[in-house]
């Protein structure tokens, strides 16, 4: 649902700024005196016709346009995993250096006094 905010779409927002500024409208003109305070009526039925048509002729489909399901295909699966082994191959030779020079590590006898 592209182009929404708050889950609602921007057709609403569009219906409540005109109904914010009829209203405003509205209350500045009952202010007015003569003529110009009989305008109320054309502005709230121009506010009336403005958001029958927006309701009545809607932009967008009621369902939603299925989504496409993209695939994920993986092009360096193989080299990945050779790239795995090499690396696990390094490692393991280098553990059991580190250990046979761990453990073989030459002892020397302490001279004894004589």
């Amino acid at each position: 649902m592209a182009g929404t905010v708050l889950g609602v779409g921007a057709g609403v927002f569009i219906l409540a700024l005109l109904w914010v500024l009829v209203l405003l409208l509205c209350a500045l003109l009952s202010r007015a005196s003569g003529i110009a305070r009989f305008s109320i009526i054309f502005v709230f039925l121009g506010a009336l016709v403005i958001t029958s048509v927006l309701l009545l002729f809607p932009r967008a489909t009621e369902l939603p346009a299925p989504e496409v399901e993209m695939k994920i295909v993986d092009t360096f699966f193989i080299g990945r995993y050779v790239l795995l082994t090499l690396l696990s191959v390094i490692f393991l030779g280098g553990l059991s250096l580190v250990l046979t020079h761990h453990v073989l590590e030459p002892i020397y006898a302490k001279p004894l006094r004589s």
